[in-house]
């Protein structure tokens, strides 16, 4: 983007930024840039405020941790304010909150619910839990029941029984997401390799 074309004079050099997540589309907060600030997100990826309180540049994560990944940023239509779609580290509130609207930073999309429940078991082992006796077996089982819910649901595919199907398709795209978060990765990332291709 092109910082030239921003209208930084309307409130004394600053600019609103609406900070949005990039998988849920939940408002994470509302900050204010200069252009200073804006060339600093702008190069390392990474949200960078101008503090109206402290009058410094201000990271944001430079404290607790709680970085704002930058995924993409757009302009309005006035070119006074932008929309920065970021992938958080962690809470965004300073009160420990998701947002600073006090809304839980959660998807409506199931998929990524349960990608979230995977990863819980994965880093808060539940005695009697099927997902954490996987994660307790190694990587070798988990790639081992992805190629079996595979083999089933080829088979399935040969047939015209609708139930049998659509429960093998989600078998196996269960121990699909299990094998992502055995070896660190999320559904996000698997997207985000088919946009670059279909853009390609």
């Amino acid at each position: 983007m092109n910082i030239q074309q921003l209208d930084f004079t309307k409130t004394d050099g600053l600019i609103p930024a609406i900070i949005q997540d990039s998988i849920t589309n939940k408002i994470l907060m509302l900050g204010y840039m200069n252009a200073e600030a804006l060339q600093k997100t702008l190069d390392e990826k990474i949200v960078t405020f101008f503090s109206r309180s402290k009058n410094r540049l201000w990271t944001k994560g430079e404290t607790s941790g709680n970085f704002l990944h930058i995924v993409d940023i757009q302009v309005d239509c006035d070119n006074d304010t932008i929309l920065i779609k970021a992938r958080p580290d962690g809470p965004t509130c300073h009160t420990g909150a998701d947002t600073c609207f006090d809304e839980v930073n959660e998807s409506d999309n199931f998929l990524l619910k349960l990608e979230k429940i995977i990863q819980d078991r994965k880093a808060n082992p539940k005695e009697g839990s099927y997902t954490t006796s996987l994660f307790q077996k190694g990587i070798n089982k988990v790639a081992q029941k992805v190629g079996e819910e595979a083999v089933e649901l080829v088979i399935e595919s040969k047939d015209n029984n609708e139930e049998l199907f659509l429960n093998e398709a989600a078998d196996l795209l269960y121990h699909y997401l299990i094998l992502l978060a055995a070896k660190d990765y999320q559904l996000q990332d698997v997207i985000e390799v088919l946009e670059k291709r279909h853009r390609s």
